[in-house]
């Protein structure tokens, strides 16, 4: 990695940083998007990052810096999934009638609690310097220090085949394909 670039951990809640990289992640989901592309324009940071950051019960927002400028950044929860299990989103697509696809698989040991690799995303330009490995341990170094979320999911847009075979070459498993196909879920169990 470039001695140039630094990673810290937001303070204080300062995620407003990321706004520009997580609307740049929205565009780039959209732009790979062979399934319902158009979902992606009712998503930026007030509506995806903001808003999971508010509602998840901690948080860690890494943020890769060159020059003290945000060029990439990883976002981390710790999310009580027993209450939004069955949840949809405003943007998500609906599923068929009698079908349910939403984000959480239904096993009979879902865990309360889950981690969730939100969104790990590095500037172009910055790709192929090793930063999105480093702050993927990161994340998963501080996903792994809470003892009652012992399963980690990580969600990928659909067309994003880069993305999903780096999780799944890091130990990730493929659960289920989320809202029809819009997105793929993967996760890890603690051992």
């Amino acid at each position: 990695m470039d001695n140039r670039i630094t990673i810290e951990v937001a303070q204080d809640g300062n995620i407003e940083q990321c706004r520009e990289l997580c609307n740049e992640l929205m565009a780039f989901q959209k732009a790979n998007a062979q399934l319902r592309p158009e979902l992606f324009d009712a998503m930026n940071f007030d509506t995806r990052m903001k808003r999971s950051y508010e509602r998840a019960l901690a948080s860690q927002v890494l943020v890769a810096k060159e020059d003290g400028v945000p060029v990439g950044y990883a976002f981390s929860t710790i999310d009580d999934i027993s209450q939004s299990r069955h949840a949809y989103p405003d943007w998500a697509p609906r599923a068929e009638q009698g079908a349910y696809l939403g984000f959480y698989p239904d096993w009979d040991d879902l865990p309360d609690k889950a981690g969730c690799l939100n969104n790990l995303y590095i500037r172009d330009g910055y790709r192929h310097l090793g930063l999105g490995s480093k702050l993927f341990g990161m994340a998963m170094d501080w996903l792994d220090g809470f003892r009652d979320a012992d399963v980690v999911f990580i969600f990928v847009s659909n067309g994003n085949e880069a993305a999903l075979n780096f999780y799944l070459s890091r130990g990730f498993a493929f659960s289920h394909d989320v809202f029809g196909g819009f997105i793929q879920a993967t996760y890890r169990r603690r051992t």
